[in-house]
């Protein structure tokens, strides 16, 4: 289970970089972030650690801007605001999930975050 996103009062931890690959190296099947050739099992556990972290903390963060996102589309003061269905089929969500996203990003806009505060995942 992903540990919880930092909050905005908290210092976001910095996890190894993801370096982009080349597209040589990416279209490599085998070929993932040059693990394939760290022979001691040690460094390998070590480099797919900072790999895992840094996956998961770049997945919270997109996940908190989709959130911002769907409560900018779904804002009843745009003339052009779309509703959760709307928002559901463009994000591939299901409405209920896009209703609960809304919600999220409302709540990040407004900086509400303390112990009552839900992820919507």
């Amino acid at each position: 289970m992903a540990e919880p996103t930092p909050r905005r009062n908290e210092p976001r931890l910095r996890p190894a970089p993801l370096l982009f690959e080349p597209a040589q190296a990416a279209s490599d099947p085998e070929h993932f972030f040059d693990l394939e050739s760290i022979d001691d099992p040690r460094e390998l556990l070590a480099r797919a650690t900072e790999l895992t972290q840094a996956f998961r903390a770049a997945t919270d963060r997109a996940m908190e801007f989709q959130a911002i996102a769907a409560a900018q589309l779904a804002d009843p003061r745009r003339f052009d605001r779309l509703t959760p269905a709307d928002i559901a089929a463009q994000a591939e969500w299901t409405e209920d999930y896009a209703k609960k996203m809304v919600e999220f990003g409302r709540d990040l806009m407004r900086g509400v975050e303390g112990p009552g505060h839900v992820d919507p995942v």
